[in-house]
């Protein structure tokens, strides 16, 4: 059982960042970061403090009893956070999918809303654009994608998803590893 990516997936769909989990449980947001890649264990006390923070027992967290594997996700399913600051709105479309290969999400851009910047990485995103326009600087370049249209790209590059449109944007955006 890999520990940091349950910690991570709970952590993000209580919708913190690591640095406010670590505020939380008095941690620094590197600890945080080290025990979610498995580069750290955690102690017992320190361990049941996330846990608590994270609303979650430590049965649930452990718990691994075979179920019949879920194919159909319903709307109900999903999970979602908002940035009103950067002006963006993600939608996981598949609970604990960052567990997984591969991450789905549903991101909505604002007029001039922009989603995080992300470091180089192995992931492999695709993204196809619901509405509107989008811009995507990776690395030194700009690529610019409208409604209908499909972005794929190594994130071998700093990398940057932003609304290029006078109203919201939509896209499906598709991601291998850790991208979000």
């Amino acid at each position: 059982m890999q520990i940091g990516k349950k910690i991570k997936n709970l952590r993000l769909k209580k919708g913190l960042t690591q640095e406010e989990l670590g505020e939380r449980t008095d941690l620094s947001k590197g600890y945080i970061s080290q025990l979610e890649r498995d580069l750290s264990s955690p102690s017992m006390e320190t361990f049941f403090d996330i846990l608590e923070v994270l609303g979650c027992t430590p049965k649930q967290f452990f718990d691994e009893e075979e179920r019949e594997q879920k194919v159909v996700y319903k709307e109900e399913d999903q999970t979602g956070f908002i940035d009103e600051e950067r002006g963006y709105r993600i939608q996981w479309l598949v609970p604990e999918s960052n567990e997984k290969e591969m991450e789905p999400v549903r991101l909505t851009l604002q007029a001039k809303g922009e989603f995080k910047q992300f470091e180089p990485s192995l992931s492999e995103t695709f993204a196809f654009v619901l509405s509107g326009r989008i811009a995507v600087r990776l690395g030194k370049r700009t690529y610019f994608a409208k409604a209908g249209e499909s972005i794929y790209f190594h994130a071998s590059d700093e990398h940057q998803i932003i609304n290029d449109d006078d109203g919201p944007s939509e896209l499906l955006l598709v991601a291998t590893d850790s991208y979000l």
